[in-house]
């Protein structure tokens, strides 16, 4: 006697546009026009902030403390005012590259050796710390006794402002390859080299320009700490800045702030653009979820 089996129930269709595959993440409507709104909002809401702090807070005796916006706009307008700032741009952003660059290429070869040996990374790594612990303003008399007060005591203090991002966020990189990984190159008798250079580095790379971007910041920092303190040479912002506090000229010392502000920023944006250029976005998992 033979024995006939019910048929299969057919099998669920996949959901429309998935292929079979888990469902694709959909961007929202609106999401543009929230990605722009929010931070014009906060933008409008600081410099109400602003306009307040001046006319409610302070008295007209004491506006000098925070000028009106429309003040520090008119300073950039002022053809002395403009010149000097942009000399001084000029310089600090001389100093700036210049100390990042040194930055990175220090920061590179340490944490590479650093992460070639366990002994190298314990004889190492406090010394790193060191120099991110200890104040900048106490090595800044050493220095200015060494190199005296010119265009490399600045690239110095430059460079130890920015150095440990570079070091750590490298390190940090280089340590995180998957141990599979390590086992597959294992597997192959590969050398030291060969998996420092197509293992370690490639998948360290969003680590490594996460560190330079913030070091991109810090070293604009350096530069205009620097020029404060040594008040010699050809002027930078930092002294622009100490000229301007000392001569009370609130307007023009506003504008030579944002002018920094958007030193910094543009940096930080740079290495932000290198390092997509660099490693693509393919580590980013979440940039289809916003």
């Amino acid at each position: 006697m033979t024995t006939t089996l019910p048929d299969a129930p057919p099998a669920a269709a996949p959901a429309a546009g998935t292929g079979g595959t888990a469902p694709l993440v959909r961007r929202r409507r609106g999401a543009g026009v929230t990605r722009w709104a929010a931070p014009l909002a906060v933008f409008a809401a600081l410099i109400g902030a602003w306009y307040a702090i001046t006319y409610l807070v302070l008295d007209p005796a004491r506006r000098f403390l925070m000028p009106p916006p429309q003040d520090v706009l008119a300073a950039f307008t002022d053809g002395p005012t403009v010149e000097r700032i942009g000399e001084a741009l000029a310089q600090t952003v001389k100093v700036t590259f210049t100390g990042l660059a040194i930055a990175i290429v220090i920061g590179l070869a340490w944490a590479v050796l650093m992460s070639q040996a366990k002994v190298a990374e314990r004889s190492l790594f406090p010394y790193a710390v060191a120099l991110q612990c200890i104040p900048i303003l106490a090595l800044v008399p050493l220095i200015a006794f060494w190199f005296g007060y010119g265009f490399g005591a600045r690239v110095i203090v430059c460079v130890l402002i920015s150095l440990f991002p570079i070091v750590s966020n490298t390190l940090f990189g280089l340590q995180s390859v998957d141990r599979g990984m390590h086992e597959l190159f294992d597997l192959h008798g590969a050398s030291r080299l060969t998996r420092l250079v197509k293992l370690q580095l490639p998948a360290a790379m969003p680590a490594v320009f996460a560190g330079f971007r913030i070091s991109a910041g810090l070293s604009v920092v350096g530069a205009i700490v620097g020029d404060v303190f040594f008040k010699q040479g050809q002027a930078g912002l930092g002294i622009v800045l100490d000229n301007f506090r000392n001569r009370i000229q609130g307007a023009e010392l506003f504008a030579t702030i944002l002018v920094a502000a958007a030193l910094g920023f543009a940096v930080f944006a740079l290495f932000g653009w290198l390092g997509r250029l660099a490693v693509g976005r393919w580590y980013d998992q979440s940039r289809d979820a916003a």
